[in-house]
């Protein structure tokens, strides 16, 4: 018995063949699948969406607190020299670090207003 194979039906063949590995099944076309749950995430708002927990509406000082803030800073730097002189002196007043410490807290609030 003998077998005869034209060209047209090798071409039909490998025509049939190359059509098939290039359809391939439904599965291969997805490619990875979807884990579960992965849609619905993506529907939930992302970080972008959401405000801020720490951040509140920032409202500016009102020009009379701004002043009240510049009054007692310059009060209170009034009495830096004679703070001084007492250090100099050998005596150490005892109000003077918190002193100190509330003119630094002051000053750094009235320049962060200002610069806003």
């Amino acid at each position: 018995m003998e077998l005869k194979i034209n060209r047209s039906s090798i071409f039909g063949w490998v025509l049939t063949a190359s059509l098939l590995s290039a359809v391939g099944s439904p599965q291969q076309q997805r490619g990875t699948p979807i884990p579960p749950g992965v849609k619905e995430a993506d529907r939930l708002p992302g970080p972008a969406d959401v405000a801020p927990l720490n951040q509140g509406v920032y409202s500016r000082p009102s020009a009379q607190e701004m002043r009240d803030q510049a009054r007692e800073l310059a009060e209170l730097a009034q009495g830096i020299p004679g703070y001084v002189a007492q250090v100099t002196n050998g005596t150490l007043p005892k109000d003077m670090n918190e002193k100190l410490k509330r003119i630094e807290k002051l000053s750094k609030a009235l320049r962060g207003e200002i610069g806003r």
